[in-house]
């Protein structure tokens, strides 16, 4: 049988295509996500800026970089995307930065629980060891067998435990291992 360069070049650009049609991986992860043992890490929802002001505070939003309308908007269209899918309850856990809670409030798919261990280390390089041994501490005491937790946080967590950079409003679904470990599954987009 004789291949054609066009033929050759098919067959080497049709993977490309495949990898660039997420339809199929986002249905397959939204199956991950109803399994048990399933924790999916979402990066707060749209705030405008980087970092967050010299003055900063937990517990004084004034202080914080915040979501706009568009990322409340964003937040909500999150849950909604969830629900739609099946996806209707979770445990969820947020940094106590004002933008990851009020992300997770308007979600709207379970009470919201602030997990400090989700902070952002972003400007406190120093935070970074202590928070990450606490969240590798809360995740190794969670049943294998558990419903699905939901944790809104921020890139530099995200990035830290599962090596995946999200935009805001994006996610990454791990699986629950054996020996407090766990196995990236995939990333997430909510379709905007």
């Amino acid at each position: 049988m004789r291949f054609t360069r066009l033929s050759v070049l098919f067959f080497l650009v049709l993977p490309l295509f495949s990898a660039l049609d997420g339809h199929t991986d986002q249905n397959s992860l939204v199956e991950e996500l109803k399994a048990e043992g399933r924790v999916l890490l979402i990066r707060h929802a749209y705030a405008p800026g980087s970092g967050d002001p010299s003055d900063f505070r937990i517990g004084d939003c004034s202080t914080q970089r915040n979501l706009d309308a568009r990322g409340r908007s964003q937040a909500r269209e999150i849950g909604e995307w969830l629900r739609n899918r099946g996806i209707e309850r979770a445990r969820v856990f947020t940094s106590q930065w004002c933008r990851c809670k009020e992300t997770a409030t308007l979600m709207d798919i379970g009470p919201v629980i602030e997990l400090p261990a989700l902070n952002s280390f972003y400007s406190r390089p120093q935070d970074r060891e202590p928070n990450l041994h606490a969240l590798y501490d809360f995740l190794s005491r969670q049943p294998l067998d558990g419903e699905l937790i939901v944790f809104v946080t921020h890139y530099v967590t995200i990035s830290a435990v599962t090596g995946e950079e999200v935009s805001s409003g994006e996610g990454v679904v791990v699986r629950l291992r054996e020996n407090a470990s766990h196995e990236v599954v995939g990333r997430m987009s909510f379709g905007f």
